[in-house]
């Protein structure tokens, strides 16, 4: 049976001066030290900062997170890879609130699939800005790790990452001089420590930044059942979905390991025989050219992928400046639904000038006009 048409609402009509006004790096900036103040008291609790989906772990340390009941009068809001796309965020943001859209008054929850800095942009300010969601509403939203964000590391001195384009730790050792710039850093670094790296949701929705276990990893899950396996966690995080390919030999000696349709199908065979029902999957991580991505090869298990991306990164070779980001919506029993943020090109030029071919690449900061 071929499953349901993947849902699509293109959003054009938005007070998009609004989001613009509210992508405002100086603004975000003057709150630091009381957010980063906030963020780290919420980390020091005891009894753990109380996010989205913390209640369902097994443990403290369970990463691998299989939620037992999931509220579904509350709307769910999926966001993927940012990567220090403030103007997205506060789009996405603006649609979540939206008076237009059915909620029956229940507030919205986020959960971000990760990646929130690299590659430019206004690391910092997408990283204070998801801290503010976060102590104000820790119950309402949930922060899976993706690669950039599990590579950052500190070690008492300075700052360093483990992937490629790396220019956050780089802007964290160049202000290391400002107190709360490099508290800010050392907040990201153990709230990433702690974060998610997969949510089982109970209508068999599989939710991570990469992927899952691949096949070499099987025999051993199945025998053992720890999903926090170190090797399983790399693996949901990293992988990568080959949009046509039957099958993919994990690769061991890169983090460029891509599974296919079939190896989706026997991770969820796996899955669902350790009590854990898989029938398909949200995650980011790869950036499509349209910001989204629903592949025909897997019809049996659907996957989909969603990146808020409104502008083409430095290491994106091909395809337009100008993206149009996407976020989507839990919808129980199929694939979430996507929203296209159909940002003006004008803005997203005046907040990402397009860098000339050879210019060095560098945090920059645009002041809304």
């Amino acid at each position: 049976m071929a499953p349901p048409p993947l849902q699509i609402v293109e959003v054009e009509q938005l007070d998009w001066q609004a989001v613009r006004d509210a992508a405002n790096p100086s603004s975000i900036r003057s709150n630091m030290r009381a957010t980063v103040e906030r963020m780290e008291a919420l980390l020091d609790k005891a009894d753990g900062p109380g996010l989205l989906f913390d209640k369902d772990r097994t443990d403290p340390a369970d990463k691998v997170i299989q939620v037992s009941k999931l509220d579904t009068g509350s709307p769910l809001w999926i966001v993927g890879d940012l990567h220090g796309d403030l103007l997205a965020l506060e789009a996405a943001l603006t649609v979540m609130h939206d008076p237009a859209l059915p909620s029956d008054g229940a507030l919205p929850r986020i959960l971000f699939l990760g990646d929130l800095f690299d590659d430019e942009g206004f690391g910092l300010e997408v990283l204070l800005r998801v801290f503010e969601l976060i102590v104000d509403a820790p119950d309402r939203v949930c922060l899976i790790a993706g690669n950039h964000d599990e590579a950052l590391s500190y070690d008492g001195v300075r700052f360093a990452s483990s992937v490629t384009p790396s220019d956050f730790a780089d802007f964290l050792n160049a202000n290391l001089a400002h107190e709360w710039i490099e508290r800010a850093g050392k907040v990201a670094v153990r709230l990433f420590a702690r974060a998610p790296r997969a949510l089982f949701l109970p209508d068999g929705l599989l939710v991570a930044h990469g992927g899952f276990p691949l096949v070499d990893l099987h025999a051993r899950l199945a025998e053992t059942g720890d999903w926090n396996d170190p090797m399983c966690l790399s693996d949901f995080v990293w992988t990568r979905v080959h949009p046509k390919a039957r099958k993919k030999l994990p690769n061991r000696f890169s983090r460029g390991s891509q599974f296919g349709y079939e190896d989706f199908a026997a991770f969820c065979s796996l899955s669902s025989g350790l009590g854990r029902p898989v029938t398909r999957m949200v995650r980011g991580h790869d950036h499509v050219e349209e910001r989204y991505a629903a592949y025909p090869a897997y019809r049996a298990h659907p996957v989909l992928t969603t990146v808020a991306l409104s502008r083409r990164l430095s290491r994106e070779s091909f395809g337009p400046y100008e993206r149009v980001p996407t976020i989507a919506q839990f919808v129980e029993g199929t694939l979430p639904r996507v929203y296209r943020l159909h940002i003006p090109a004008d803005m997203i030029r005046d907040v990402y000038p397009e860098l000339a071919p050879g210019s060095p690449e560098s945090e920059t900061i645009q002041e809304p006009h």
